[in-house]
């Protein structure tokens, strides 16, 4: 972000997409492997506006196995409840859109902003940007298809020298979507180098829908500065939430206040990551459950003293009996440390 830069007043209302109104601005990314219901409602309870569900082919062939099935929403999920799609054939992703809507969705949001191999590899995910008019063809077909909001998550565009956003973002709107999700990286930039903000603030400028700024949203104070760079109606954010989904609070704190919020106590902090790794057993079953808790655990530890030297327990730690038991010791050194250094 260039500070010379005209900046706009930062914007804190609560974002409306179709009929629902959000709680605020904040909202998680959806991210493949990471963001399933028990994360979602995780985020939800620390202050995210509204969550996506991970990334859901419109192969509905493939919805019968163990990892589309455990990604389709359920009617008991926090609302709104959005759906993200991928594919590329217009009437394929149509069929995959009002299925969706008939399990329980209320938003479906269509995925060209992912930038995986696997994915763009059949010109899905950010790959379909190349692609003008099928990204037409296939957010007409979404559109008619439903009767509830459809919004569209992208890149910037290509390549740096290929950046097509303002193009997409003009579709978009006159394809009838209702909200347009950027990310300021290419599809060829993967998550490499620094998230640019000028594409976001130029395609703001062009349309009348909300835009929600994404990428290297890390911290309040750079959420804040997003916003006011710019003008965006919305912030999402990602891989910043993980281990640490108390990021939405601390966003819409300094952003309502101006102010910066406390960091959650020693207590809480051990509560939200138990809560979320009994989730997990539950969602998964045990054996997934404890394998997929190992990463949520790392993330959530990494830079406190003293995790090195249970990281091998955790890791290889193989019942929910073992994680929590060492989870549970971790914290009470952790207290026992504060204690001793306030003494």
């Amino acid at each position: 972000m260039n500070s010379n830069s005209t900046k706009h007043s930062v914007n804190y209302k609560p974002l409306k997409i179709g009929p629902y109104t959000l709680s605020s601005n904040v909202l998680l990314a959806p991210m493949a492997g990471i963001t399933d219901s028990v994360y979602r409602n995780i985020c939800m309870q620390q202050g995210a506006a509204a969550t996506v569900a991970e990334m859901l082919t419109s192969d509905i062939a493939q919805w019968k196995s163990n990892k589309s099935s455990q990604r389709i929403i359920k009617p008991t999920d926090p609302e709104p409840r959005i759906v993200q799609i991928s594919g590329t054939q217009p009437q394929i992703m149509a069929t995959a859109a009002k299925l969706c809507i008939d399990k329980g969705a209320q938003i479906i949001d269509i995925n060209m902003g992912c930038p995986a191999k696997k994915v763009c590899k059949s010109n899905a995910g950010s790959a379909l940007l190349a692609d003008e008019k099928n990204v037409g063809d296939i957010l007409e077909a979404v559109v008619n298809a439903v009767d509830a909001p459809v919004t569209l998550k992208i890149r910037t565009g290509i390549t740096p020298k290929q950046r097509n956003a303002i193009n997409i973002a003009k579709i978009a709107e006159s394809s009838g979507i209702q909200s347009l999700a950027i990310h300021g990286r290419t599809r060829q930039c993967m998550y490499k180098g620094n998230a640019e903000y000028n594409t976001i603030k130029s395609v703001k400028n062009i349309v009348s829908i909300p835009v929600i700024a994404n990428g290297d949203i890390n911290s309040p104070q750079t959420a804040k500065k997003v916003l006011a760079f710019t003008g965006a109606n919305a912030i999402m954010i990602g891989r910043a939430a993980q281990g640490n989904p108390w990021i939405f609070n601390q966003v819409n704190y300094l952003l309502q206040n101006k102010k910066t919020l406390p960091t959650p106590s020693l207590e809480e902090i051990e509560s939200v990551v138990l809560t979320h790794i009994v989730g997990l057993y539950s969602h998964y079953g045990i054996n997934v459950g404890v394998r997929v808790a190992r990463k949520h655990i790392t993330w959530y530890l990494k830079n406190y003293k003293g995790y090195a030297i249970y990281k091998d327990l955790l890791l290889k730690a193989d019942c929910p009996q073992q994680q929590q038991k060492y989870l549970k010791e971790f914290f009470k050194n952790q207290h026992t440390n504060i204690t001793e250094l306030a003494a």
